[in-house]
């Protein structure tokens, strides 16, 4: 168990390598890898070249699992708040998510693909992506999808060691409150992005990959106010954990939706249907096994303090279940057609 620790931090730094590796093959237009000859040219500003490492299908998944790696090693490095079960519980749970997800490139998505021979140039990056918004959007929003695997490991930790109170909370806290953040400047930008881009003549446009993004963000909100109560109040400890769930539900169904071509969208990545099906299976398997497990665990969480439903805690359970609601009928309008 003390090898925990280093693990988690090799993970982050090799992950980290792995994506520094991939934008040193876009910056030097190195046309042997077959998608740096599919999403780059040599022509192409460095800004362009740079951020073409994550306009395409494996590099963007690369990103991901960068991010997901360098939090889990954060979370390794600063964590002293939780007990040490817990925080060995968390750091196995986003471990998982992790292999998950390095399966997925290696069998479905290697961006490290070679091409022989080598094309002399480039196709070049598409023209939509060839914006400064590139650079921007997509980091922050899997910074924000990253942060919601955080706080869902934190979540199914607490349940496999039964200690879920105001020390899990104010642990969690914090990574729920940085995935909100950038969320909200993610969808921010990617909403003026297609604004002047795509002129749809306003903000927001219901596209199911917008969607994809919205719905996260919503059951952050929750969760953000949720965890808040348990942190000061020893309050909502059950529905805490329920909402760190749903959350990484809404960030693993927009992977689906962008990754899979079940919906059709300008912003999405792929449409192949073999990248859909191990995404749903990872999705299946995350999900399925943490509502299995607080079906397990649920009846042993103590109920935490009690307060009037006319109190500054009842508000925001009215605001949670107001943003839960809000959810539904998102997930219900994006899905049903």
């Amino acid at each position: 168990m003390r090898a925990v620790r280093p693990v988690a931090v090799v993970q982050g730094v090799l992950a980290l390598v792995a994506m520094l590796l991939l934008v040193q093959l876009f910056v030097r237009s190195d046309m042997s890898v077959l998608l740096v000859a599919e999403n780059s040219h040599s022509a192409k500003p460095l800004m362009y070249k740079i951020a073409g490492a994550w306009g395409n299908h494996e590099g963007s998944m690369l990103l991901w699992v960068t991010i997901l790696g360098v939090a889990g090693a954060a979370v390794a490095l600063l964590e002293r708040g939780l007990a040490r079960p817990t925080l060995i519980a968390t750091l196995g749970a986003q471990a998982a998510i992790a292999l998950g997800f390095y399966a997925f490139l290696l069998f479905s998505s290697n961006p490290f693909a070679r091409i022989d021979p080598a094309p002399a140039d480039g196709n070049g990056l598409n023209p939509l992506l060839q914006d400064p918004g590139l650079a921007f959007h997509p980091p922050t929003l899997y910074i924000g999808y990253v942060g919601i695997s955080i706080a869902f490991s934190f979540a199914v930790g607490a349940m496999i060691t039964r200690d879920v109170g105001p020390a899990f909370a104010r642990a969690m806290r914090p990574w729920v409150l940085g995935a909100w953040i950038f969320l909200t400047l993610g969808i921010t930008a990617g909403s003026y992005w297609a604004y002047y881009e795509l002129g749809w003549g306003g903000w927001w446009f219901w596209d199911p990959v917008e969607n994809a993004s919205l719905m996260p963000w919503l059951a952050a909100t929750a969760l953000l106010h949720s965890v808040t109560v348990l942190a000061t109040r020893d309050g909502l400890r059950a529905w805490t954990l329920m909402l760190a769930v749903v959350a990484f539900s809404m960030s693993m169904i927009g992977t689906f939706l962008v990754r899979s071509g079940i919906l059709t969208s300008v912003h999405a990545f792929a449409v192949d249907p073999t990248r859909g099906s191990f995404i749903l299976a990872l999705l299946a398997i995350y999900i399925g096994g943490a509502l299995l497990l607080f079906a397990l665990r649920v009846g042993t969480v103590r109920a935490g303090t009690t307060f009037d439903f006319v109190s500054r805690e009842g508000a925001l359970v009215a605001n949670n279940l107001l943003l839960t609601v809000i959810l539904g009928v998102v997930l219900i309008g994006t899905l049903y057609p």
